[in-house]
């Protein structure tokens, strides 16, 4: 049989079956980089000062910038510009971003993707996934040990055939995702491009929720060794993620339920600094009047669902 049906069987890209297994590290730094790790998950707005703090908190003393060092080994940097797994291509096209203020009211609406590591018992692999925003189901996912655009646009196909097309599909600014390979399917497809702004944290938020589910529910719990263990984990897992596990921000149900019978989900990203504004405006011409207005605050967070 040959290796390209054997992947596609498989699941997995042919650079996967061509590249080295395991991105290693050396052995003594394996319990620091699992520390970052999962304190990154839990506070992805670490940068490396804090991550030294947390350290040192819990008994290692490393200097800055060895953390700054193993933060990239892990793809890692806080929320903001920097070295990660969202690398720009200074040659490629950046598009503007679609959703802030939008409404998602049905599936099939939005889809976003995203990249994260897998940390394994002997170095990391990437995961790919892209997520419907209404109803939050992963529609395809991919692993890879390299950090190439191959196994994005595998993983962007494959939710396609699944699934149809979506109005509006949103990444961040990485080159995976900027490049001609990757947004030449969107364009193929007439599907609206949209990218993350820079530094704007909660601009892909369903997928980063998405990254600390699978990491806390699943990776950390299990501990896996190596790509074929961490292959049928992740299968278990997103299929549980789908179909069983309920999510309080759709009322309990499960994103299956809410993408086939389009009722139940949604979303909308409200630009904090824009309705903070009007906020004050209010204010002030509320004092004109004598007259206190108050907004609910809620109003300019992050809504995670519309009524």
């Amino acid at each position: 049989m040959a290796i390209s049906r054997q992947c596609e069987l498989a699941g997995v890209t042919r650079s996967t079956f061509y590249a080295p297994l395991l991105i290693a590290v050396p052995d003594e730094e394996e319990l620091i980089l699992a520390l970052i790790d999962a304190e990154y998950t839990l506070h992805p707005f670490y940068g490396s000062r804090k991550m030294v703090v947390h350290l040192r908190i819990k008994g290692h003393s490393v200097n800055r910038k060895r953390v700054q060092r193993l933060m990239r080994v892990l793809g890692l940097a806080g929320m903001a510009p920097g070295p990660n797994t969202s690398r720009p291509h200074p040659q490629h096209k950046i598009y503007p971003y679609l959703l802030r203020g939008v409404n998602v009211t049905r599936p099939n609406q939005v889809w976003s993707t995203d990249i994260t590591y897998i940390r394994l018992a002997r170095g990391f692999v990437y995961l790919a996934a892209v997520i419907d925003w209404y109803s939050r189901k992963v529609l395809a996912w991919r692993l890879s040990n390299t950090l190439d655009s191959e196994f994005c646009v595998d993983c962007l196909e494959q939710s396609l055939r699944s699934y149809g097309t979506p109005e509006i599909f949103n990444t961040d600014q990485g080159c995976q995702f900027t490049s001609d390979a990757f947004t030449g399917v969107l364009k193929s497809h007439d599907i609206a491009i949209s990218m993350d702004g820079r530094g704007r944290a909660l601009d892909n938020i369903f997928v980063e929720r998405l990254w600390r589910s699978v990491k806390h529910e699943d990776v950390y719990l299990k501990g896996y060794v190596n790509m074929p263990g961490l292959q049928l984990g992740l299968t278990e897992y997103f299929e549980f993620y789908n179909t069983e596990r309920p999510h309080q921000s759709l009322g309990d149900l499960t994103p299956i339920q809410v993408y086939q019978t389009a009722s139940g989900g949604g979303a909308r990203i409200v630009d904090k600094f824009k309705e903070r504004k009007t906020f004050l405006e209010v204010e002030a011409k509320s004092k004109t009047k004598a007259v206190t207005t108050i907004l609910n605050p809620m109003d300019y967070c992050l809504d995670q669902r519309v009524h």
